[in-house]
């Protein structure tokens, strides 16, 4: 063991404990029964098994331990933003690619191309930057990973900017925030700019947040620790207090995450301006009813002046192969193009085929030794690609590396576009477009989509 820390062999790490024990002691608390000094027995925390706790101070312990089951916030509203409730729908349980037959599997190819036919298969390239991360692109301290991120957050910038969501009296809500480099980024491009906040949503708690860089701005940032699927956006407080037009923002929003996003921006936020969930009014003689419509129509007039569409939606997309179809946006748009839930599930698994290919493994899994943080900034969406089940032995002799690629981007663009006719239908001008080179991301199209001019309020006089 390492001079100064525990002794205590961690079998399953393959490595001695790296806690700091006590004066005089080998062991740290956790391990500390190791010592035989008393006869205090540890046994595992019933609420999460990974860390142990005296027997004698079990009820103590559970009080305050970090896995407990802690109050919902106000804005918690479960799987309000979960979308299909008919589980007939759900698929039952399908076989791997691997093991399909050769027929099956050609039958699988056929149906992407026919649904692919008219649908824009190039996407325009948009590669932009921002001048507020010309400083941090030009530093030679930065390393090739850093570099590579940069460049991604300086084209949703630009991407931004060119869309005029980059401005004051607006909040920014980064899903899927993690340390909250994107949120950093877009503060620093608005430069103190006035009435601005930022509602960071991340279901994990995450260290070396980029948070504190901004206790001393003008810029509000706020955390919300929970499950799109369950966050309500318009019960937030700040959000019903202020009521600024909401810019939905998130870089590289993992598969079934990014149909979340959507739903929680365009379902559950902008529900409030259709009227949705009021209860019923009790009934009323003729006279009351003339007195209440004129008052309704006066508060109906308010709560548009009042809550705004979405302002706007800026999402770098990847992981198409965590997309499931319970919630996915665009099962309508499959449907209209003869296809469902099965056919959805084997589109989800050869999506990784445009990123993984045939090749081999070319980065390795990081060890027990290697901390989190330092892996929390990799391109890790598209290292688990590699190795994924891909059923190489079925397509030995059907598919060429470059044909395989070719029907793996289809899948990706077939599940995009049902997203772009989900925002379409609800009067979204919405686009995809690569938003960075494939040399810096393999996962390099960004959706976008603004409120069509019939969304947006008019002014009043």
């Amino acid at each position: 063991p390492v001079p100064g820390r525990c002794a205590y062999f961690v079998e399953r790490k393959k490595r001695f404990c790296k806690m700091i024990p006590a004066p005089g002691r080998r062991f740290c608390g956790e391990h500390g029964q190791q010592e035989q000094e008393n006869d205090r027995k540890r046994i595992p925390c019933p609420l999460d098994p990974k860390h142990t706790v005296y027997e004698d101070q079990l009820q103590k312990h559970l009080k305050k331990c970090n896995s407990r089951e802690k109050p919902k916030p106000v804005y918690f509203v479960q799987d309000i933003n979960a979308g299909l409730k008919d589980v007939a729908e759900i698929p039952e349980k399908t076989v791997p690619i691997s093991s399909l037959t050769k027929e099956e599997l050609e039958n699988l190819i056929i149906k992407v191309k026919k649904a692919s036919n008219g649908l824009k298969l190039h996407l325009k390239e948009q590669i932009l930057s921002h001048q507020a991360l010309e400083e941090a692109l030009n530093d030679p301290k930065n390393g090739e990973s850093a570099f590579k991120h940069l460049k991604q957050q300086a084209s949703i910038l630009g991407n931004m900017e060119k869309l005029h969501l980059l401005g004051p009296g607006r909040c920014f809500v980064e899903f899927g925030a993690g340390r909250g480099k994107l949120s950093h980024w877009v503060d620093v491009a608005l430069q103190n700019a006035e009435n601005v906040q930022f509602l960071l949503v991340e279901r994990a708690t995450t260290r070396f947040k980029v948070d504190g860089k901004h206790k001393r701005g003008d810029s509000i940032f706020e955390r919300l620790q929970v499950d799109i699927q369950h966050l309500c956006l318009k019960k937030v407080p700040i959000l019903e207090t202020n009521k600024l037009p909401v810019v939905g923002i998130g870089k590289h929003l993992c598969g079934a995450a990014t149909d979340l996003a959507l739903r929680c921006l365009v379902e559950s936020y902008t529900a409030c301006c259709d009227g949705e969930n009021e209860e019923p009014a009790p009934k009323r003689s003729r006279t009351d009813k003339k007195e209440v419509a004129s008052n309704n129509s006066a508060d109906n007039e308010s709560n548009k002046e009042d809550c705004k569409p979405v302002a706007g939606i800026v999402i770098a997309l990847c992981c198409h192969h965590k997309c499931n179809w319970t919630h996915y946006v665009g099962r309508e748009f499959f449907k209209s193009v003869g296809l469902g839930p099965v056919e959805f599930h084997y589109f989800t698994r050869m999506s990784s085929w445009a990123t993984c290919g045939m090749r081999e493994a070319t980065t390795k899994a990081p060890t027990s030794e290697e901390s989190e943080d330092q892996t929390n900034d990799t391109e890790g969406h598209e290292q688990t690609f590699i190795k994924t089940e891909d059923g190489s032995d079925t397509l030995q002799g059907i598919l060429t590396v470059e044909e395989r690629k070719e029907i793996g981007c289809l899948c990706k663009l077939l599940i995009d576009q049902g997203r772009i006719e989900y925002l379409q239908q609800r009067g979204y001008k919405a686009a995809l477009q690569y938003y960075t080179e494939s040399a810096v991301s393999l996962e390099n199209v960004l959706l976008t989509a603004v409120p069509s001019p019939s969304l947006i309020p008019a002014p009043t006089t």
